[in-house]
C-alpha cells in the first residue's frame, strides 16, 4: 500500500506549490526521483488506473518517489504562467526542497511534456546542479509539431486568445470556470464538429487543445477503459500565455525565452548546456502532439556538446502520454526508463 505525504513549499517568486511524497511498504534503497507533469494536468497523471503504474514500478525498484505539482498543475489556482517562470522559480525550489527533506546530495528526474521543456530550460541555464539524471519524455529543447498543428498555433491561437484567457477540456463535460460563457460554448461546438472517434468529450477536447487530429495525446488501443474514463477528470485549464510561448518556440525551432528574467538566457540553444546531468530522451513514434524527431534533435544537440553522455530511445507503438498510462506500458516502456535511472 502506498501512502501520500503532501509537502507544501514556495517557488522562488513566492507562489505556493507542493510535492507529493509516495511512501511504499519498503524503505527506499535508492535516492530520490522527482516526477514532473505536463501542462493542464497534475502530479496524479502518473498514477492512472492500470495494474502497475510508473510510480509503483519506481517504488518496487527501491527509489524514493516524489511528485511535483508546479504552477501548471490543475490542483493549484490558475495563473498566466510561462515556461520561463517554471524554470527559474519552480524547479530549482522543488529540487532543493526534496534534497532538504531527504538529506540527499543529488536526485534524478523523470519529466514529461511542458514539465520537460521547463525542466530542460532550468538545466541548460545551470539552475539544477544537484540533478544528475534526467529522463525526458515527448519534448524538450526542440519542440516540433506537424504542419497542421503549426498553422493552428499561428492562426487559430491568436484568435482564440482574443476570446478567452484559457483553454479548458473540462468545458466539454460542463465543468470549469467560464463554462457558461460563449467562448466555451463555441469551442465545445467546434470540437464536437471536428473531433470524432470516441464517446469521451474531454478526450476530444484535449486533442483540440494540444494539437491537430484525433487523438493527439495517446493511441486509444493502448488505454484500458478505466483509464479512458479516468481521464475525464484529469485535464483542465491551461492559460493562453503558455500557448503564445510555445508557438514562438516552434517557429524558432527550439526553446526561447518569452520575457526577460534574471538568470535565464534569451535563447536556450545558443550556448552549451550548463548541466552535468545525463539525459535520456524518450519519445513515442506515434506521438501526434510533438513529433518524435524533436527529441532526436535535442539528443543530437546535447551529444554535440557532451559526446557519448546522453541517450535516445523510441517507443514504436506509443504516442504522448500513453508512455506512462498505457495498459502495457509496464512491459513496453517502463524498463527503458528504469534502466536510465539505475
Amino acid at each position: 500500500m502506498t501512502v501520500d505525504h503532501i509537502v507544501p513549499f514556495k517557488a522562488g517568486d513566492g507562489r505556493a506549490l507542493n510535492l507529493v511524497h509516495l511512501r511504499g511498504p519498503r524503505t527506499p534503497s535508492r535516492g530520490p526521483v522527482l516526477l514532473v507533469h505536463g501542462a493542464g494536468v497534475r502530479a496524479d497523471i502518473f498514477r492512472p488506473p492500470v495494474a502497475n503504474t510508473f510510480t509503483n514500478a519506481l517504488l518496487d525498484a527501491g527509489h524514493d518517489v516524489w511528485l511535483l505539482n508546479w504552477r501548471a498543475s490543475i490542483d493549484l489556482p490558475l495563473c498566466d504562467w510561462t515556461l520561463d517562470q517554471a524554470a527559474l522559480h519552480d524547479h530549482p525550489a522543488a529540487v532543493q526542497r526534496v534534497l532538504d527533506e531527504t538529506g540527499a546530495h543529488s536526485l534524478k528526474a523523470v519529466v514529461h511534456c511542458q514539465g520537460s521543456t521547463s525542466f530542460t530550460m532550468a538545466a541548460v541555464a545551470g539552475l539544477l546542479p544537484q540533478v544528475d539524471t534526467i529522463v525526458s519524455n515527448a519534448v524538450s529543447l526542440h519542440p516540433m509539431v506537424c504542419t497542421a498543428a503549426r498553422l493552428k498555433g499561428l492562426l487559430t491561437g491568436p484568435l482564440v486568445g482574443l476570446m478567452t484567457d484559457q483553454l479548458n477540456p473540462q468545458w466539454a463535460a460542463g465543468r470549469g470556470d467560464g463554462v457558461d460563457r460563449w467562448p466555451a460554448r463555441l469551442l465545445c461546438g467546434v470540437v464536437k464538429l471536428t473531433h470524432r472517434g470516441c464517446d469521451n468529450d474531454v478526450c476530444k477536447f484535449t486533442s483540440f487543445t494540444y494539437g491537430s487530429g484525433f487523438s493527439v495525446l495517446w493511441q486509444h488501443e493502448n488505454l484500458n477503459q478505466a483509464t479512458h474514463d479516468w481521464l475525464r477528470h484529469e485535464f483542465a485549464a491551461v492559460p493562453m500565455s503558455f500557448f503564445r510561448q510555445m508557438a514562438r518556440c516552434i517557429q524558432v525551432g527550439h526553446l526561447v525565452r518569452q520575457s526577460p528574467l534574471p538568470g535565464l538566457p534569451a535563447d536556450y540553444a545558443a550556448a552549451p548546456p550548463r548541466s552535468v546531468a545525463r539525459f535520456t530522451f524518450v519519445a513515442g513514434r506515434r506521438n501526434d502532439c510533438f513529433k518524435w524527431q524533436g527529441q532526436q534533435a535535442s539528443f543530437n544537440w546535447f551529444n554535440q556538446h557532451q559526446p557519448g553522455r546522453h541517450d535516445f530511445q523510441i517507443f514504436e507503438d506509443y504516442g504522448h502520454l500513453d508512455v506512462f498510462m498505457g495498459q502495457h506500458a509496464a512491459r513496453d516502456t517502463f524498463p527503458v526508463m528504469l534502466a536510465a535511472l539505475a
